[in-house]
């Protein structure tokens, strides 16, 4: 499923345990080959996106493909990471999905006016996360074009 990926990393950025066991158990039975990393607050989000402290290596912790962002997280909020992500030359073209509980009409609209990619509501059933995992590989890891990341010289 990710020939056009070449095995870029995923960000999980998920507080709640049982949605992160889930969501790894649901991306194996999809076979996704993507390295998949997790973080499980907003505080290490910006620390894993802006390679510093246990994120500094890249190697071990490459910037990802694509980050799928809850909102109700601790420290810093799934907003807060966003908006932090998009004043950053080197991370405001990163497609970032949200991946959240929230129906709030509120936090629809200020992931948008924040530049989130897509906001996605997350399935109570397993076999709808299923669907949900699977569809969100086809879409960002295969067919979607990404664009390039910048950096500060660009």
């Amino acid at each position: 499923m990710s020939t056009n990926s070449a095995l870029q990393t995923i960000l999980l950025v998920e507080d709640d345990a049982n949605d992160v066991m889930l969501f790894q158990r649901a991306y194996r039975k999809c076979r996704l080959a993507n390295p998949l990393q997790v973080v499980d607050d907003g505080e290490a989000a910006l620390d894993y996106l802006a390679g510093r402290g246990k994120y500094a290596d890249r190697a071990s912790y490459p910037l990802p493909a694509l980050v799928l962002l809850d909102f109700k997280l601790p420290r810093k909020s799934g907003l807060e990471v966003l908006a932090w992500m998009r004043e950053r030359t080197e991370l405001k073209r990163l497609p970032v999905v949200a991946l959240t509980s929230s129906r709030e009409r509120s936090d629809v609209n200020r992931a948008f006016d924040l530049g989130i990619n897509s906001y996605l509501v997350k399935p109570v059933a397993f076999d709808n996360l299923l669907q949900l995992v699977k569809a969100l590989g086809l879409y960002w890891l295969v067919l979607n074009e990404n664009p390039d990341l910048m950096t500060e010289h660009t």
